[in-house]
């Protein structure tokens, strides 16, 4: 009789395995993998910023190879699940700085089920020949799906954000987020595949090719990419520079109440700004061309109220530069998050009105359902802010800057929006005072990084209350400011117009790997059933 392959989805028994010593034995054996899946994901949490290990991703992504290779689907849920936690937990702790545990709790949760899916795949899919190409695809397609719903998604954590220091950065030019994210992940599981192979041809003096073939593809691949992809990644000028100032006003506190202090806020940046003026009048700081605030720099709608007018104005004359300035203004009935093109002579000329608006933050889904288990929370979000709907670039002292506020930078179409429709620069006003000093402004600023070299631009990052940066379209950090403190940043920086193949292909990549996912699970489910009726009979 012939031996047959396990059904897909269920555990491969036909491997010897070594008979435990006791039944305590037994049971650590048997949790074993749950505590590896768990701390790989934790160890892909170290790999992301504020620290700079990156490549800590593919040991996590090999350890969780590790516990996904040859079990069942029901199985590959369970560890995918523990692996998200393990991941997600440390990593979006921020979000309950201010509103306790529950929210933060829950967010990791719900988050977590997409890596659950993810698992269950994996774990299907990793009987097939070369199965780390099919279970990157999974893990590349479950970011797709998180960053899409629910409530339009929350792309937070996908593994190219924690790649700004990485090797792998230069594909992020290539294809975006979803190539580098692709890249790393095949690497994590060929790096298993790899170790794997190695050891079976230590025991047994017998090396199978095409399993070493696949394993030293899946790593080789990725790395060779990377390097191929290096000549897309310049900081040149093409379209001549210009003088940018950044600045960095700082609040009165920080927390969620930073807004009953909203008067202090704008007067703050009004401040700094004066002061600039006054150190480029002693020639002590460059004039820039144009000055940057953040996001939030005067919650009070200066359409609205002279005196927050008159304080942007005379900021703004005072530098003798266009400003885009952070506001919130109610127009028709709507409340927007606004930036605001501020014109030195004329006043406020043009603006942009944030289309990716956070949930929970900016609006309130769901808000009876949510009033009925805490009416405190639907007080924090008493009116929900309405969505832009056309992209945002100023023309500013005859550059174009493309204004991405702070949330809509974790999503691909917001940032690629901007750089298609003709942005030579890409400003990120954002605030991120509600976060205190957790990890949060650095995480959001790696994405930044990953944007500049995605798009070939600078990025420039205004910040309340820090970190606020200037970043070069090579992902280097130029300049960068402390967290609650008022600073200000000038410096000359390239101009740039033409577009990278990621900027080109736009969804096209993900769309690609999405199909790639969806081949190699339907492949495994119909390899599955075939087995089954083999086996019968």
């Amino acid at each position: 009789m012939t031996a047959t392959a396990p059904p897909v989805g269920e555990p491969d028994r036909t491997q010897p395995r070594n008979t435990p010593a006791s039944p305590a034995a037994a049971r650590l054996l048997r949790l074993l993998p749950a505590a590896v899946a768990a701390l790989c994901g934790v160890l892909l949490y170290v790999s992301f910023p504020p620290r700079t290990l990156w490549w800590l991703a593919l040991p996590a992504f090999a350890g969780l190879g590790w516990a996904l290779r040859g079990r069942g689907w029901k199985a590959g849920l369970g560890l995918g699940y523990l692996f998200g936690l393990g991941f997600l937990l440390p990593l979006l702790v921020w979000t309950g700085v201010e509103v306790g545990p529950g929210p933060w709790l829950a967010l990791a949760a719900i988050e977590a089920v997409f890596v659950a899916l993810v698992g269950a795949g994996v774990a299907v899919v990793s009987r097939l020949p070369g199965w780390p190409l099919w279970a990157a695809a999974l893990w590349t397609a479950g970011e797709a799906a998180r960053a899409r719903v629910p409530f339009e998604g929350f792309p937070w954590g996908k593994i190219a954000f924690g790649q700004a220091d990485g090797l792998f950065l230069p594909l992020a030019a290539v294809g975006g987020t979803p190539v580098l994210c692709f890249a790393v992940v095949l690497c994590g599981f060929g790096l298993h595949e790899a170790v794997r192979a190695a050891v079976r041809a230590r025991r047994t003096g017998r090396i199978r090719r095409s399993a070493a073939a696949a394993a030293l593809l899946s790593v080789a691949v990725p790395v060779l990419g990377a390097l191929a992809a290096r000549p897309l990644v310049s900081a040149e000028a093409e379209d001549g520079t210009a003088t940018v100032a950044v600045i960095q006003g700082n609040v009165p506190r920080a927390g969620l109440d930073f807004n009953a202090q909203r008067r202090a806020v704008l007067d703050y940046h009004a401040r700094e700004t004066e002061r600039l003026a006054a150190e480029v009048e002693a020639g002590k700081a460059d004039r820039p061309d144009f000055v940057l605030w953040p996001e939030n720099s005067s919650d009070i709608d200066p359409f609205a109220n002279a005196d927050a007018r008159a304080v942007i104005d005379r900021a703004a004359r005072a530098i003798g530069a266009p400003i885009s300035v952070g506001g919130v203004v109610e127009r028709d009935g709507k409340l927007l998050n606004e930036q605001i093109l501020w014109d030195p002579a004329k006043g406020p000329v043009d603006t942009y009105d944030k289309r990716q608006i956070q949930p929970f933050g900016e609006y309130l889904p769901l808000r009876s359902l949510i009033g009925a288990i805490n009416d405190e929370w639907t007080s924090m979000v008493s009116q929900d802010f309405s969505r832009g709907t056309e992209p945002g670039v100023f023309t500013m002292a005859g550059a174009e800057v493309g204004l991405v506020t702070c949330y809509e930078a974790a999503f691909d179409w917001a940032v690629r929006s901007e750089v298609t429709d003709g942005a030579q620069l890409i400003s990120v006003p954002s605030n991120n005072a509600t976060f205190d000093r957790s990890e949060m402004t650095y995480q959001q600023l790696a994405m930044s990084r990953v944007r500049a070299v995605e798009h070939s631009r600078t990025v420039t990052v205004p910040v309340t209350s820090g970190v606020s940066a200037i970043i070069m379209p090579d992902g280097r950090i130029t300049q960068k400011t402390g967290m609650f403190v008022a600073d200000s940043l000038v410096q000359e920086v390239p101009l740039r117009s033409s577009q990278t193949p990621a900027t080109r292909l736009g969804v096209a990549p993900e769309i690609v790997l999405v199909l790639v996912a969806a081949g190699g699970l339907g492949w495994a489910v119909a390899a599955g059933v075939r087995g089954r009726r083999a086996g019968g009979v």
